[in-house]
Formats: structure tokens, sequence, C-alpha cells
């Protein structure tokens, strides 16, 4: 186990100066600070160093653990509340063995990283990551045992010897290695095999083990055979079977006093090995501690001592032989933080469990999903936290909000902010605002998490800040997209402004797609709804609907939608109308059009008043002015005589 904090490289502090921090939810900012009777007068350095107190969601690998443990919760919150705790508590122990398979699979995978790299501090790094994890399942599968599956006494004892078991492998290996070797009961390892495998309860392999060393020894073949008699008859509690627990107890207890009796008759005497063995089936306290190399553990010994002296130890009984057994094992050791967190369990303190791994543990994971199982067990719900929100959710915001810092684990963090009903969306609207914005791809995935979550403002925000760096790389389209997307009427009338610009200076529209389908969007600003007219009249005009053509041209005049700074194009683009063949204008479209031009030469000639001599742009813009009269005209004669000749 390793603290929060480790060490880093950070500077000390020069002389009349000191250390300030600033603290993040992945990293501490340190940065020097001057001190003087009347405070702070300001940095004392120009640096700012940036301390990375969580480095595991940097591994590659164990962002494979957030990543499956994340599959894991989403599921845990599916279980209907409504049912009784009895019901789901099958759910809840799959569920709590999901994690752990998580843990070990991430585990092994780092295992053999360390042994392939050649890096000496990278194989040291995943080698304390591994004892972390190792910790850490040990820990998830005692609470698994204690409080999850919460077994009854007999059953209880059973789960506790797989749970030492599983965490003491080391036997099965030195077992391969002597049953290898060419005379296995003659291995310099063959008796510590045998006394492993009775220490944890596996008398079966201990009596194949025995058997291989009673051929080799005909003399003793019939103080092997008793042996072998006392490993078989020693009753195990069956849960599923129709033994009650009293007859068992019973049953355990003639068993216990028939090795008691070899023992006083001196049985094994003459073998000093199998004497050792049955002193252990006795219970035999000093026995088992002279073996403490082979236990390794305090918690080992518990449960070995729980095996051959009391085996129907009821969970009220555990914190007392636990409390017993690290004193009598340690001596005068101090205990790790491991051996505090573990005889918690045993006291089923589960808040101090919580509180002692959130301190030892350098990140969130562990604590945040282990109390979120326990609270959906219903096991946490007198506990509160003096600020408002329950444990539960405090620890899952701190874990969230540690995700947030990295570049792609974020997406985890917004759905543990979902499930905190209390400030999970408190905290999201703060974090989704620190996600940068790097690609149009992220953006999107941002802005969707936050059109689903109704979060407006956000959305706004999102849009408003990619709209402008569109438009500041010339990418008028995508610039006009967001802006629609953000329902922000100002940015879109002063991007359409910039569309119109482009079209008088290069006479065609970009983006054509985005435009011809602007639909209901063009609305939001009457400059976007005259990008999106004027749009159409040209589609109009390239199909040859002259007719719908001119009439919605003249519409975007006389209704004040277009600018007038954009009249004399339009009027322009009345011209080649006015000079087909047939007419398309009417005498009262025509008069309009000629309201309208003259209105702006009224205003352009009182803006051109004050100076002498006209300039290039002012000529060509008379000669304009002069050709659209004279087809405005002939337009005139031309509609009238049609629309006589209609009505003679």
């Amino acid at each position: 186990m390793r603290c929060c904090l480790k060490k880093q490289n950070i500077p000390e502090a020069s002389d009349g100066k000191h250390l300030g921090f600033a603290w993040g939810p992945g990293d501490i900012l340190a940065y020097e600070t001057l001190y003087t009777s009347s405070g702070v007068t300001g940095s004392g350095s120009s640096f700012i160093h940036e301390v990375r107190k969580d480095e595991d969601i940097y591994s590659p690998i164990l962002r494979k653990l957030f990543n499956e443990s994340h599959h894991i919760f989403v599921g845990l919150q599916t279980i209907k509340k409504d049912l009784p705790s009895k019901n789901k508590k099958p759910q809840f122990v799959s569920i709590s063995k999901n994690y752990r398979s998580v843990i070990r699979a991430c585990m092994e995978e780092l295992q053999q990283a360390a042994v392939s790299t050649k890096v000496a501090d990278v194989a040291t790094q995943y080698g304390n990551q591994v004892s972390i994890l190792l910790a850490i399942e040990l820990i998830w599968n005692l609470c698994e045992v204690l409080f999850i599956d919460a077994a009854p006494a007999g059953s209880l004892l059973l789960h506790l010897l797989d749970w030492v078991r599983l965490h003491k492998a080391d036997v099965d290996e030195k077992a391969r290695e002597v049953l290898q070797s060419e005379s296995p009961a003659e291995h310099g390892d063959y008796w510590n095999v045998v006394l492993s495998y009775v220490l944890q309860g596996r008398l079966e392999e201990a009596r194949q083990m025995l058997a291989k060393r009673a051929t080799l020894q005909p003399a003793a073949r019939n103080m092997f055979k008793l042996m072998d008699n006392l490993l078989s008859r020693m009753p195990f509690y069956n849960p599923g079977g129709t033994q009650t627990l009293t007859e068992f107890d019973v049953k355990w207890r003639h068993w216990h006093e028939e090795v008691d009796r070899c023992l006083q008759d001196n049985s094994f005497a003459s073998n000093p090995n199998l004497e050792l063995i049955c002193k252990i089936l006795a219970g035999d306290e000093d026995t088992l501690l002279e073996h403490k190399g082979l236990l390794s553990t305090w918690y080992h010994f518990l449960v070995t001592r729980l095996l051959f002296c009391h085996p129907t130890v009821k969970p009220i009984e555990l914190h007392f032989y636990a409390q017993s057994c690290m004193t009598m094992f340690l001596d005068q050791s101090v205990p790790e933080p491991l051996d505090s967190i573990l005889l918690a369990a045993f006291e089923f303190d589960i808040h101090q469990v919580i509180k002692d791994c959130s301190i030892a543990l350098n990140n969130w994971w562990f604590v945040a999903h282990l109390t979120d199982l326990l609270d959906h067990c219903k096991l946490l719900q007198s506990h509160n936290l003096h600020f408002g929100s329950n444990l539960r959710e405090f620890l899952l915001l701190e874990y969230a909000s540690g995700l947030f810092t990295h570049h792609s684990l974020w997406q985890l963090a917004v759905d543990y902010f979902d499930h905190c009903p209390e400030f999970g969306r408190v905290y999201l609207e703060l974090q989704i605002e620190r996600v940068p914005l790097d690609t149009e791809r992220k953006a999107l995935k941002v802005l969707r998490i936050c059109e689903q979550r109704q979060m407006s403002e956000q959305v706004r925000s999102i849009c408003k800040i990619m709209a402008m760096r569109a438009l500041r790389n010339n990418r008028l389209g995508s610039a006009l997209s967001w802006s629609i997307r953000a329902k922000d009427a100002a940015f879109a009338t002063l991007i359409s402004e910039r569309f119109l610009q482009d079209y008088c200076a290069k006479g065609t529209f970009s983006d054509l797609d985005l435009i011809d389908n602007l639909g209901p969007a063009m609305l939001l600003s009457d400059r976007l709804t005259f990008l999106g007219k004027y749009r159409e009249f040209h589609k109009l005009y390239g199909e040859k609907s002259f007719g719908e053509a001119a009439k919605l041209l003249l519409s975007l005049m006389t209704a004040k939608i277009a600018p007038r700074s954009f009249w004399m194009t339009l009027l322009t683009d009345a011209l080649p109308l006015l000079e087909q063949k047939e007419v398309i204008f009417s005498a009262e479209q025509t008069y309009e059009l000629m309201f309208c031009l003259e209105e702006l030469t009224s205003s352009l000639s009182t803006t051109a008043g004050g100076t002498d001599r006209p300039t290039q742009d002012e000529d060509i813009e008379v000669t304009k002015v002069e050709l659209l009269r004279l087809a405005l005209a002939r337009n005139l004669a031309m509609a009238i005589v049609k629309e006589g000749t209609v009505e003679a």
C-alpha cells in the first residue's frame, strides 16, 4: 500500500519564500510565494510546478480497469430499487465478483508487462501497481464475504478459507516444483508443502503428498495410515446438506478429541513431522506461531486458528479472534495500513474501512465503487456527511472529477455524475466547461452530452466557442452551423453578412449545401432569412422559373428583409429578367422596382453630396443606375402594352 501523495520532484523554496499550493481533482500546482509582515506580496517566482497526484489514470493498462468497471457500475444502477435486499443479494455478489475479476485481469496484464519490459523504472512502477491491486482485491474479497454475501456461522469459515487460498497462491507453485522433481518425497521443500496444505485446510492434497512419503518408509506405514485416517475424517460443514450446524459441531468435537488422544498417546512421537501436523490439527497456538514463515500473515493465522479451534465461529465473534491473532502474530511490530483496514473489516466497521482506504490508496477508484455497491446493499444508510451529500455520492463525485482531467476518460465520468442525484448535475456543468474542445469531433461529443441533459447554457457556450474558432479560420459554413445550434441570432447575423460580402466579392456562394438546407433555422435572424431566400432566388433563376424568381426578388426589397446596402445587387440581379423577350415583371411590379431604385439613388446622392469629383466606383454605380432605369422603362412599356392587350 502507498500513500495518497507520492514523493514528487518539487523544488525547495528559496530563502524568505514559501511554497503555495492550488489543489485540483487530478493534480496540484505548486508555486513560490513571498511573505512579509503585511502578508503575501506576490509570487516569488515566475515558475508554476505541476505535481501529478493520480498517475494511475495515465497508465494504459489501468485505463482498462476504469473502462471495464464503468460498465459494471452502470449495470448496477439499473437494478430495481423496489425489490427487497434479500432478493437482490445474489445479483450484488455476482457484481462484486465481476469487479474482482476485472482487478485480477489488470493485475495479470501488469505482471506480464513487468516481466517483458527492459526498463528497470517501468518494471518497478508495474510492480508497485500490482502490489496495490493485490491489496485492493484482498480487501474487496473480504468485504464481499463479510458484508455483501454476509455468510452465517459455518459457511463463514468456508468463505474465509477460499479467501486465504486465493491470496496465498505460492503454495501451488512450490508443490508443482516438488512434484516435478525426480523424488518428490525427498525434496527439500516437501514437508513445507505438506504443512502449507494442512494450514490452508487442503487436506486431500496433503494426503496425496503424504502417500508418496509412506511408500518410501514401510516401517512407518501404520503411522502414516493413522495420520491419513485423521485427515480424511476431519469434518467440514456443508451449507447445502441436511446436517445442522449443531450436529456438525458435535461431530467436529469428537474428531478433535481423537486428535488430542493421539497427541497424548504419543502416536507420532517417532516422526517429528507427523507429530507437527497432529499439533496443527489440534490447533496448538505455539506450533502455529512457530510457522509464521509458512503462514506469512496474521489473517492467514486467524483463518487457520478458526479452522482447527473454532469452525462454527459467528460473524459477531470475528473481531475478538482477529484482534488477538493480529496481536500474537505481529508481536511488537507496528501494523501496516493494510492490517488496520482488514482488522476494521473483521470488526464490521464499514466506515472505518472506507476511511482508511481513502487515506492509504492513491486514487478514489476502489472506495468509490465499493461504497456504491455497499450503499446498494443498504449498508450505509445511516451515514450522511455534515455538508449535505451522503458518503456514496461524495466519493463518486471525487472519483469522477479526477477522471475529468484525462483526455479520454472524462466521458466515463459523465455517467458517474448522472447517478449522483444531489450534486451530480452541478459538478457535471462545472467540469464539462473545462473539457478542451481540441477537435470538432470532440466538441460534438461534448455537445451531445449537454443536449441529452438539457444543459442549454453549456450548449450555447460550446457552440459559440466553435463558431468563433471556425470564423477565425474563415470556415463560414461551419461557423454558421454552430451559431444556428447555439440559437445565437446576433452571431448568425454577423456570419450571414460575411456570406453576402463573400458573394459580392466572388460572385458565388460557398457552402451551398448548408444554405440550401437551412429550413426553419433561417428564421433565427432577418439577415439569415435574407441569405436563405436570396439563395432560393438563385435556384429559381437557375431552374428558369423566372416568374417565381422575380416575385421573390421583389418581395425581398419591398418587405425590407434585404439590407439597404444590398439593394443595388438585387436590382442588378433583376436586369437579366428585365431584358428577357417575355415580360416577367408586371407594370405594378416594375413601378415598385422603380420606386426602390429612386429611394436607393436619393440616399446615395445624399451620402455623396459633399464630394466634388466622382470616384471610379461612383461612376460605375451611375452607369448601373442608368442601365436599370432604361431597362425598367422598356419593361414598363412592354408590360403596359401586354396588359392592355390582354384587357382588350
